[in-house]
């Protein structure tokens, strides 16, 4: 079982963003309230990541980190509902479209890689359920659904799952061990006294190499023939 490698994206600091005006994906510059919104949005990433989903946002804070006029945090959003669902949108695209390349990936492939894409880029994760507790904006967890729960029918169909699982639980199930997961490994690894890197591969084998194959042995057997799943070269990994 290979571990997880954390890859993180390359972005400026949220200071920076303010002052050259660096577009979030790094391809055209920003200017003017853009480059603001930009800073102030990665800023309330970069607290998340810093603080945990349950220290909560503070605006004023945000402001601070991103080296912006406080006033402009509630002129430009008006809650922090707003804010966090912008920075979302701007930084859950890449997750998503990972995930959604991914789809056409055999069941065992696809569900591992999505655990590896959560792990190793959690900040929409954390965004998402401060958003949840916050309560303020509707927000989708899981914005593949319709498209996943169609996946998810037709491994039935191939036998790569058992016809009797219930796939909505199953489908709530999967998200929910990425999710929690990601939102806790590196406190579960403190309070463990394992390496997080070494948790992430243990609980990734244990999910995808033992529990998973006892309700989907067609997809065990799938995944063994294509050399996929979290033990095949770039480790436990990405599907919602």
């Amino acid at each position: 079982m290979t571990a997880i490698r954390s890859e993180p994206r390359r972005t400026a600091a949220p200071a920076q963003r303010a002052a050259v005006g660096a577009a979030p994906d790094g391809d055209e510059p920003l200017s003017g309230r853009a480059a603001t919104e930009a800073a102030l949005e990665e800023a309330a990433t970069m607290l998340l990541k810093r603080d945990g989903v349950l220290a909560g946002l503070n605006l004023r804070e945000v402001a601070d980190e991103a080296g912006v006029n406080r006033g402009l945090v509630y002129h430009y959003y008006g809650s922090r509902g707003k804010l966090l669902r912008r920075a979302l949108r701007r930084r859950g695209h890449e997750n998503l479209a990972e995930l959604a390349a991914q789809e056409v990936l055999p069941f065992r492939q696809r569900w591992s890689r999505f655990f590896r894409t959560t792990v190793t880029h959690p900040e929409p994760i954390a965004l998402t359920t401060l958003l949840v507790l916050d309560g303020t904006e509707p927000i989708r967890v899981m914005p593949l659904r319709d498209s996943v729960q169609k996946r998810l029918r037709q491994d039935v169909e191939r036998g790569e799952i058992d016809p009797d699982v219930d796939l909505t639980a199953f489908h709530a199930l999967l998200v929910t061990a990425a999710y929690g997961y990601t939102l806790y490994r590196e406190s579960f690894a403190r309070e463990l006294g394992v390496d997080v890197e070494e948790l992430d591969a243990r609980v990734g084998s244990l999910i995808f190499d033992r529990i998973i194959p006892a309700v989907t042995p067609g997809a065990h057997r799938a995944s063994d023939a294509c050399d996929t799943g979290p033990g095949a070269g770039d480790g436990v990994g990405a599907g919602d």
